[in-house]
């Protein structure tokens, strides 16, 4: 580099005043750049005769080069650099991050008012413009999928219908449920809601099936469920196919069940008389049945139907019990299965008829109009009979400790009212309670519970003859 200075040198004398050390005048400094040095500067180099002046080029150039690279960096950022590196004083404007300008919806082409894009009603994932209402889709016919056929389809949903091996798994879940909360008519949505097909005749045949080895009142149950389901669900002739079912399955049912024949006749003219079986049904079987279980039914239905029309009520045939029948009714089973027990004197029948009733929440109202009759008996046979009874009910836990407690405290509260009609109830009571409390049927605090009728006693003579009462 050096020698190409030299030839250019020689090319073109310069003068003293070009080869002076001195440094750059105040102009300068200033950033202002002498015309002299203009036709010096060759692409960017600095072409100048002394050494002096060649160390200050390099240094300009490298300065130069550093700002190129920063400027480019911090563009807009603080101050800037003129062409011969000196600073210069910009306008300062804030730094934007990367963040910002990912967040900015305004436009980046310098296009538009600088509004949201699409007004916030576009995009992916949004739900449109507020306010904006969807009108239904038109069918475009040009589209190379339409088709014509479809534009009158209706879609539902298809519910295959149940075979013989699922039908069991489905439908006995609803009636053993059906057997707790007894709403018919939950029976009949849930079974609408099921595409039976040909499985449902055998509706009926899986609920006096699963009746035959319940209770009595899940048999009442299962017959106000059949009288409920005809018409709705079921039709006559389901019923007749059904029962047919049942009174051929009898050899089988006998085995789980032995008194199968006389329920099944039972449903019969309970069936019969609801109305969803036809009066000629039985004499349909009349000469046509070898089996002695199938007889036996159809004649049990048959003893039953004539004992109707001699005014028995067919449906308190079943004996039926539970919570579900009215509290006057309980009261009256009560008090009739009491005289029963007075007049025959069997314990074990009233404790099976007590059974059957299948209320124990409701035992305390036994307890309470056992010992009403006591008071209102008129001999000691009564007073034995119904203390030997409340023993052999307490021994053998048909009727709790707690209902036995409830029985006599409800008698305790309502003595005085009954203490009007029965001029000697008291007496007779307390007698009752000690006798009780000899047998083992209730505990001392019970016994000391029993109220005591207030007496009239004259006092000494010292008193002057008052009458005082006081009751202990």
């Amino acid at each position: 580099m050096a020698t190409d200075c030299e030839a250019w040198l020689n090319a073109n004398p310069v003068g003293a005043e070009d080869l002076s050390d001195s440094f750059l005048s105040g102009d300068e400094d200033n950033g202002g750049i002498s015309n002299k040095n203009i036709n010096n500067e060759i692409n960017g180099n600095w072409l100048l005769t002394s050494s002096n002046s060649i160390h200050e080029a390099r240094l300009k150039a490298k300065a130069k080069r550093r700002l190129r690279k920063n400027s480019s960096r911090d563009s807009g950022r603080g101050d800037s650099l003129s062409d011969n590196g000196d600073s210069v004083r910009g306008t300062i404007t804030a730094p934007t991050s990367p963040k910002s300008k990912l967040l900015d919806r305004k436009s980046r082409l310098g296009k538009g008012r600088g509004l949201p894009k699409k007004g916030g009603a576009g995009g992916k994932g949004v739900w449109g413009r507020s306010g904006e209402v969807y009108g239904p889709d038109k069918v475009d016919e040009k589209d190379p999928n339409y088709d014509e056929a479809q534009e009158n389809c209706v879609y539902e949903t298809v519910v295959p219908p149940l075979d013989e091996r699922d039908f069991e798994k489905t439908v006995t879940p609803i009636v053993q449920e059906y057997f707790e909360h007894g709403d018919t008519n939950e029976v009949a949505e849930l079974l609408a809601e099921l595409n039976l097909g040909p499985m449902q005749s055998e509706v009926p045949s899986l609920a006096v099936s699963l009746a035959l080895e319940a209770k009595a009142s899940h048999r009442e149950l299962t017959s106000r469920l059949l009288a409920d389901l005809c018409g709705p669900v079921l039709t006559h002739n389901d019923m007749e196919s059904s029962f047919d079912k049942v009174l051929r399955e009898l050899p089988d049912l006998v085995l789980d069940t032995p008194g199968a024949p006389q329920l099944v006749g039972q449903f019969i003219a309970r069936a019969v008389s609801d109305q969803i079986l036809s009066k000629s049904y039985i004499d349909g079987y009349k000469g046509r049945v070898d089996c002695e279980y199938t007889r036996a039914a159809l004649d049990r239905a048959a003893v039953l139907l004539k004992m109707s029309m001699g005014g028995l009520r067919i449906d308190n045939q079943w004996g039926t019990g539970g919570g579900q029948r009215p509290v006057m009714q309980l009261i009256k089973e009560m008090n009739l299965l009491l005289k029963e027990y007075i007049l025959s004197g069997d314990s074990k029948e009233a404790e099976r008829c007590l059974r059957d009733l299948e209320v124990p929440h409701f035992h305390h109202e036994f307890v309470y109009e056992a010992i009403v009759m006591v008071l209102e008996s008129k001999g000691e046979k009564t007073f034995k009979m119904v203390l030997q009874l409340l023993k052999s009910l307490s021994e053998s836990s048909i009727i709790t400790i707690d209902q036995i407690r409830r029985g006599y405290e409800r008698i305790y509260m309502d003595i005085a009212e009954i203490n009007i009609d029965v001029p000697r109830a008291y007496f007779i009571l307390e007698q009752f309670v000690d006798k009780s409390f000899s047998a083992g049927v209730i505990n001392v605090k019970l016994r000391d519970l029993c109220p005591c009728r207030g007496r009239k006693r004259f006092i000494s003579e010292g008193d002057g003859g008052v009458v005082k009462l006081e009751s202990y």
